[in-house]
C-alpha cells in the first residue's frame, strides 16, 4: 500500500489490516507522521508532534506487546489532555513548555489498547471558543477550505480527522467543542453521557459540563473509540 492509501483508511480498516499483517503499525504512524509534515503547515491542527513516542507504541503493537480492536490506529489527542512526558498547553501560552508527570485515565486506556498517539492538537484557550481562532499557537484550518474554520474549540482534532492526518481524534465537549467541528468538517463527533469517560487529567472548563469523547470518521470507528475511553475511574468522583 501506498503512504496515500493508508492514510485514507478509517480506523477500523487500518486495525483490520495491522491484524492481518498487510501493513506493520509502524509503517502505519510513519505514513501520517509524513503527512502531518508535510501539510500541517497549512491546517495548523497540530501543537506538538510525538514522533518518537508514535513509533514506539506502533514497534509494541508489531511486537503484540498490546492488543485491542483499535491497536496501531493512529490518533490525534486535544491538547486539554495531560500526557505524561508530552507538552501539554491547553492551547495557551501560559502552559507553553510544560510537560505533565502523569496521563489522563482516557490515556492509559488507550495505550494500554494499542492505540498509537501521535501529538497534541490546536484548540481555542483553555477551551474557550467556537473556532480554534482563539488559540494562542494560531488558529487551526479547515482542510475542505483553508480560509474556513474547523470548529472549535477543538478545531485541531477535526481538522486531523479530516484531513487525513489522523484515523481518529479526542475532543473535548462542553456546550458543543466535539459536535459542532465534527458538523462543519464533515467527520463524526461525539459527546458522552456526563460521567461516561473519565475527566481525570483533563483541564478544566466548565467541570459540571466537561467531557472527552471521540472524533471519527463513521459512526463504527467512534464507536470502538468510545468502548476504550468509556467506563468508571475511581479517580473520578463523577464518574459513573
Amino acid at each position: 500500500m501506498t503512504a496515500r492509501e493508508i492514510c485514507r483508511l478509517d480506523a477500523t480498516e487500518t486495525a483490520r489490516r495491522i491484524a492481518d499483517r498487510d501493513v506493520s503499525a509502524v509503517e502505519v504512524a510513519q505514513a501520517h507522521l509524513d503527512r502531518i509534515a508535510a501539510l500541517d503547515g497549512d491546517y495548523n491542527a497540530f501543537l506538538h508532534v510525538d514522533a518518537d513516542g508514535a513509533l514506539a507504541q506502533a514497534k509494541r503493537v508489531d511486537a503484540g506487546e498490546v492488543s485491542g480492536p483499535l491497536a496501531g490506529v493512529p490518533l490525534a489527542l486535544k491538547d486539554v489532555i495531560v500526557t505524561k512526558g508530552v507538552p501539554t498547553t491547553a492551547g495557551s501560552r501560559i502552559l507553553e513548555g510544560w510537560v505533565p508527570p502523569y496521563d489522563a485515565t482516557i490515556v492509559e486506556r488507550m495505550r494500554e489498547a494499542g492505540i498509537v498517539v501521535l501529538g497534541k492538537t490546536n484548540m481555542d484557550e483553555f477551551a474557550m471558543g467556537s473556532s480554534t481562532e482563539h488559540s494562542g499557537y494560531g488558529p487551526a484550518h479547515n482542510p475542505w477550505g483553508l480560509d474556513r474554520t474547523p470548529g472549535g474549540s477543538g478545531g485541531g482534532s477535526s481538522a486531523a480527522v479530516a484531513g487525513f492526518l489522523a484515523p481518529l481524534a479526542i475532543g473535548t465537549d462542553t456546550g458543543g467543542s466535539i459536535r459542532q467541528p465534527a458538523a462543519v468538517t464533515g467527520t463524526v463527533g461525539i459527546k458522552p453521557t456526563y460521567g461516561g469517560v473519565s475527566r481525570y487529567g483533563l483541564i478544566a472548563f466548565s467541570s459540571s459540563l466537561d467531557q472527552a469523547g471521540p472524533c471519527a470518521r463513521t459512526v463504527l470507528d467512534a464507536a470502538l473509540l468510545h468502548e476504550v475511553i468509556g467506563g468508571h475511574d475511581a479517580r473520578d468522583s463523577t464518574s459513573i
